[in-house]
């Protein structure tokens, strides 16, 4: 069984005001207060390492660390914990950049799964050490989630990157 991840279309370089309105849209969907529902993901850290994957240059552990800060204060969190758990998840996204590019979007999700996992593990396990207690195993559950809407996550992101199929007979590239 091979898997391709070829595609007669070229990407254009990812603009820095997208990266960063995308950014701001997924910490406005994270501050939307739904309330304790297992299945809405984290929606900063999916998208944190989308562009860790996808520009591990520009983004890692410093915007990470900055974006874990500004959702310890929107959600009224231990400060630091977030910032904590997306420090490690850009860690690790950088760190597998270059394999998960390799593959296909849905095999990418497999490999973004056990990086949400750990994130949520090292939340947990601050708010442990605070004196909190386990919560319900439904609560890594919102990891699955984020992994299965890695696919659609991954085509919305790149849609302002895709070159138009035009083709110029005089310029074969």
């Amino acid at each position: 069984m091979q898997f391709t991840n070829r595609s007669n279309r070229l990407l254009r370089p990812a603009k820095p005001w997208f990266v960063y309105m995308s950014f701001f849209a997924a910490l406005m969907l994270d501050y939307v207060p739904f309330g304790y529902n297992a299945a809405i993901p984290d929606w900063v850290a999916l998208v944190l390492v989308f562009w860790c994957i996808r520009e591990p240059q520009y983004i890692g552990m410093g915007i990470g660390f900055l974006l874990g800060i500004l959702v310890d204060v929107g959600k009224s969190t231990a400060m630091g914990e977030h910032a904590l758990a997306y420090v490690v998840l850009a860690f690790m996204a950088n760190g597998l950049a270059r394999r998960v590019m390799w593959f296909p979007a849905l095999l990418q999700a497999l490999h973004v799964l056990p990086m949400l996992l750990v994130a949520q593990m090292l939340i947990v396990g601050v708010q442990i050490f605070g004196g909190r207690e386990f919560p319900e195993w439904d609560y890594f559950f919102s990891s699955f989630v984020g992994a299965a809407l890695w696919l659609p996550l991954t085509y919305l992101l790149l849609l302002p990157q895709f070159q138009p199929v035009d083709r110029d007979e005089n310029r074969p590239i």
